[in-house]
């Protein structure tokens, strides 16, 4: 028993263990793949690791320990510069590593504010966006709602106006003098080739002045009747557009009216209204424009096409159907062509139909205008009528306000005189009343003045002095009246 105990003893163990340690460095040995160096490294730490208890005594010697302790000392010297140059590299990258941790925060921290920037900015973008998007928004409103208004169709009828160009139409006659210079212009200038325009008024100015009254008096009565006509058809369309423009201005009053409460029931109604503005309906009654030869031919191929592409894409359809016709021959396209040429024969005579139903509705628009007119010159007179009436009645007012200050003011004041005008209408309208029986007091009026201005100078200047008379006849009666008041003044 005794025996076996010091077979199984534990110190021999570790001699075998340190052994094995030191025939590490062989290369037969169980791990080849370690070096020198290495294994010279592992036996230095396991020297440092071991405590005093495990290390051998002193005092007992081994030679086999004695010569694995000279062999391990050299070991030992180069295993410790290798620790202290590799600790020193160790260091250095060390120092190395932190530098770059401290770039790697200084960088950190710059891209950490230009993140915040760029957060900063694209905060202010999107509120950019937002306040631009309610802008639209608010755009779009309005512009729904001007879209609605051009929706806005008024059902009313329209007073039209009678004189679109302005002034009067028919021309003014022409004096005898001009009438008579058109019949004698061709006469003087066979006799006067050579004569200018200028030389042929001078010697049918100098040839009116010899003329005779008898000679003249043809042209006068000429100019006489185009001269009525021209007055009379003035005044009547001054009264026209005088009544017109009574009735325009009524009826401006009352379609106003009527639009403002049109405007506000369509814009009650645009309001309720979400939908879509639709399309403009097309005229049901006009006829469809026909199809071509192509287009004959594709709506014939269309459904084989499509059922050959497997009914996905009609572009493809129509494409290859193109490509077909470019190869077509013209036999072989002649059949469409008479179907597409017929089909539009049909068109246009259903065309030439239709043209002549839109005319047919214009010129009963046209009639119906007409009528409208005709009522509305009516409407138009009837209230010029009104007009005069109370113009008459106002003026009877006046007239009656008048004769009562006559009452009441001094009979033997002496009256104003007439002007020269007036003096000469006078003359003028009892010969024109004599005349012409049955005539206008506007025609008569226009009449006179007419002819006021048609006067010469010395004929205006005998009118001129018969006024200058009377009128130095009443300041001397102004004079003797004024005095007489005094008078009687004085003596009261």
């Amino acid at each position: 028993m005794a025996d076996t105990a010091v077979v199984v003893d534990v110190p021999r163990k570790s001699r075998n263990n340190g052994r094995r340690a030191l025939k590490q460095k062989n290369p037969s040995s169980s791990s080849p793949s370690l070096s020198t160096n290495e294994a010279n490294i592992l036996a230095q730490t396991l020297s440092q690791q071991l405590s005093p208890t495990q290390a051998p005594s002193p005092m007992k010697s081994d030679p086999s320990k004695e010569n694995h302790d000279g062999l391990s000392q050299p070991l030992k010297g180069k295993a410790a510069g290798k620790g202290k140059q590799s600790k020193k590299s160790f260091e250095k990258d060390l120092q190395e590593m932190q530098d770059m941790l401290q770039k790697l925060r200084i960088e950190k921290e710059k891209t950490e504010e230009l993140l915040k920037e760029k957060d900063e900015m694209l905060k202010m973008k999107d509120e950019e966006i937002e306040n631009k998007g309610k802008e639209q928004e608010k755009l779009q409103m309005e512009l729904k709602k001007l879209q609605k208004m051009k929706e806005f169709k008024p059902n009313m009828n329209f007073a039209i106006s009678m004189n679109k160009g302005g002034g009067f139409e028919k021309k003014r006659p022409s004096p005898p003098y001009i009438l008579w210079c058109k019949d004698q212009w061709k006469e003087i200038k066979k006799e006067n080739p050579e004569a200018d325009f200028k030389e042929v008024s001078n010697i049918l100015g100098a040839k009116w002045k010899t003329i005779m009254a008898e000679e003249k008096k043809p042209y006068e009565e000429i100019y006489r009747a185009e001269k009525e006509v021209y007055l009379q058809a003035i005044a009547k369309e001054k009264r026209e557009t005088e009544a017109m423009k009574l009735f325009e201005d009524e009826h401006k009053q009352k379609t106003a009216m009527e639009l403002l409460e049109q405007y506000l029931q369509f814009k009650e109604e645009a309001e309720k209204e979400t939908k879509k503005k639709t399309k403009k309906e097309r005229d049901p009654l006009k006829p469809k424009q026909p199809m071509s030869a192509f287009f004959l031919f594709s709506n014939e191929r269309r459904a084989a096409l499509l059922a050959d592409t497997g009914n996905k894409n009609v572009l493809e359809a129509a494409k290859i159907a193109g490509e077909e016709w470019k190869n077509m021959t013209e036999e072989q396209k002649k059949p469409y062509e008479e179907i597409a040429k017929k089909n539009k024969e049909k068109y246009m005579e259903e065309m030439e139909v239709y043209k002549q139903k839109k005319e047919e509705e214009a010129l009963n628009v046209k009639k119906q205008e007409e009528e409208m007119m005709k009522l509305q010159k009516q409407e138009a007179l009837q209230l010029l009528k009104k007009k005069e009436k109370t113009d008459h009645i106002i003026k009877k007012t006046k007239e009656k306000r008048q004769q009562k200050k006559q009452q009441n003011s001094d009979p033997n004041k002496p009256k104003k005189p007439a002007s020269s005008f007036l003096l000469f209408s006078k003359e003028a309208r009892k010969t024109l009343v004599q005349e012409r029986q049955g005539i206008n007091n506007s025609t008569l009026n226009a009449l006179i003045s007419v002819k006021w201005k048609e006067l010469s100078e010395e004929e205006r200047d005998v009118w001129n002095a018969k006024a200058s008379e009377a009128m130095e006849v009443y300041k001397k009666q102004m004079e003797q009246y004024n005095k007489s008041a005094e008078e009687e003044e004085q003596q009261h």
